[in-house]
């Protein structure tokens, strides 16, 4: 829905609350005319209802709404009278349509000054878990996100089993574009397997479902993205249905905020020249340099010799090394550091190392653009340029592999080729203005990184946020301890804040227990 289709959407809710409330306005103490105006009617019910007037800001967050509704249904009943459980049942199953029965069937009183604490301890309950699912999908929405990492393509900066928080207001916080959804839970519901979200299965599709998604909106961030940055994104090329099996096709349509999370660095900024050569990134011609926690990884193909019982021996003996990631095949495979490359060689039981490198000009068919006139592969790529907002490229059939999905689907046009015209929109053009950034991800582990050598640019409306901090690590054993409450950037050796945590925390406890005694002695 476009932004002018939703403030129709709006006119008709106030115009559907105001017919079913004006008459309880009216015996409120209001005017009926107070129960139409969009906004005003929010703020003079919650002083019906007598509710802080801050509750409108949750009246309008999406998500957040979706809980916040049914309170203000049951909240209204409640202010006339209408109390019982079966009161509340049917301000809920009837989605705020049995206020239609108060206002018009009923002779009902306004409560000014009711008890607003909950009758029974259910309704306690109740309550306070309403308000903790309320004030946590704030939280994760517009602030701090959890995040695991699954994969190891940020190997030795990022490791498989770390848990992050995903910081949204570095960048800004992007405004939920799917309005009916789960809380708190991604595409798939756990355990049911079923979408989380209520949208249709096709783009193109004109169902209600799909008109209810908002227009991309994002809250300013206080920094921007800067080169090197990890950050965590919604992959561009997912389309299916079960994040857990993806497949890069393009036949499952599914909203940007419901797409794939994953973390990569971000090497290539809007408006860079990028290049990869033998693994290593150049930008405008330069190599670009990591940070110092940042380790490039490369494949590597192990030879043996003596006897290595099992595969637990061989990951021990890498693992001095700092060689983790090991592939169990023959010979075995491993991405590793140069350096630990040429520790682990003078190990008596390895023969030699391979470095398994693809050359230059050998088109590999899973490489963006996925076009045999662009002969790249994972290791030898490019150069391309990365769309900047505002810049204006010049369009041909040659160039037009590069940029086909950023204008079709990314920018929202229609783009057809007819002979040797391009044609947007149904106008021939021969150059394209973008109308947002892009950006480059890869992973530090070159080989074994699903990253935008496969699909390509990352638009900015896909950006999720920045990883700050790792809260807990865990190798799928035993906790790795060392990187408990560590920060994702800076520079140097990452230093464990656990225990300076910890004792914060016992100190915090261990006031709240003497001041518990303290009132309890006076």
């Amino acid at each position: 829905m476009t932004l002018e289709s939703w403030l129709i959407f709006i006119l008709i809710i106030q115009v559907i609350h105001g017919l079913g409330t004006w008459k309880l306005y009216i015996k409120a103490g209001r005017k009926a005319w107070e129960a139409f105006v969009p906004v005003y009617n929010a703020i003079v019910l919650l002083k019906i209802i007598n509710r802080p007037w801050w509750w409108i800001i949750l009246l309008f967050l999406p998500v957040v709404n979706l809980i916040m509704f049914p309170v203000i249904w049951v909240e209204t009943a409640r202010s006339f009278g209408r109390n019982s459980n079966t009161d509340t049942l049917l301000c809920v199953i009837s989605l705020g349509l049995y206020i239609y029965y108060i206002n018009y069937a009923l002779d009902v009183q306004h409560i000014k000054d009711r008890d607003l604490h909950p009758k029974s301890a259910l309704g306690d309950w109740v309550s306070s878990i309403l308000f903790a699912v309320v004030a946590a999908t704030i939280v994760h929405t517009y602030f701090i996100q959890p995040f695991t990492i699954p994969s190891s393509s940020l190997e030795k900066s990022l490791l498989v089993g770390d848990f992050l928080f995903v910081s949204k207001v570095n960048y800004g916080a992007r405004v939920p574009m799917t309005t009916v959804a789960f809380p708190m839970v991604h595409d798939t519901i756990p355990g049911l397997k079923k979408k989380s979200y209520l949208f249709d299965d096709h783009k193109d599709s004109k169902s209600w479902k799909n008109k209810l998604e908002l227009p991309y909106m994002r809250i300013p961030g206080f920094e921007s993205i800067e080169r090197n940055d990890i950050v965590v994104f919604n992959q561009p090329a997912d389309t299916l249905l079960d994040m857990n099996n993806f497949q890069p096709d393009r036949n499952y349509y599914k909203p940007i905020d419901k797409k794939t999370n994953l973390v990569k660095r971000c090497v290539g900024l809007p408006g860079d020249s990028l290049e990869v050569r033998d693994g290593y990134v150049f930008i405008n011609g330069k190599q670009n340099v990591l940070p110092d926690r940042a380790k490039v990884q490369f494949s590597y193909a192990l030879y043996l010799k003596g006897n290595i019982s099992n595969f637990e021996d061989l990951l021990r003996i890498l693992k001095r090394y700092d060689i983790t990631d090991v592939s169990y095949t023959n010979p075995p495979i491993v991405q590793a550091t140069e350096e630990a490359i040429e520790a682990a060689k003078n190990h008596p039981n390895v023969d030699h190392f391979e470095l398994l490198h693809d050359t230059r000009g050998n088109w590999d068919s899973r490489t963006f653009p996925h076009d045999p006139n662009y002969a790249w592969n994972f290791d030898n790529f490019g150069p391309l340029y990365i769309p900047k907002e505002g810049t204006t490229v010049h369009l041909n059939l040659d160039v037009l592999p590069l940029y086909k999905r950023v204008i079709e689907e990314y920018e929202g046009n229609t783009l057809s080729v007819q002979g040797n015209q391009i044609f947007i929109n149904g106008t021939v053009a021969n150059t394209y203005t973008f109308k947002q950034d892009y950006y480059w991800m890869m992973g530090d582990n070159r080989n074994n990184s699903l990253d935008a050598r496969a699909w390509g640019f990352v638009p900015f409306d896909h950006v999720v946020g920045k990883p700050v901090f790792i809260w807990m690590s865990w190798d799928g054993k035993s906790p790795r301890w060392e990187r408990w409450f560590t920060t994702v950037g800076g520079n140097g050796k990452p230093v464990s804040y656990l225990i300076p945590f910890l004792i914060v925390l016992a100190g915090w406890l261990g006031f709240r227990t003497w001041r518990k005694r303290k009132k309890a002695a006076i």
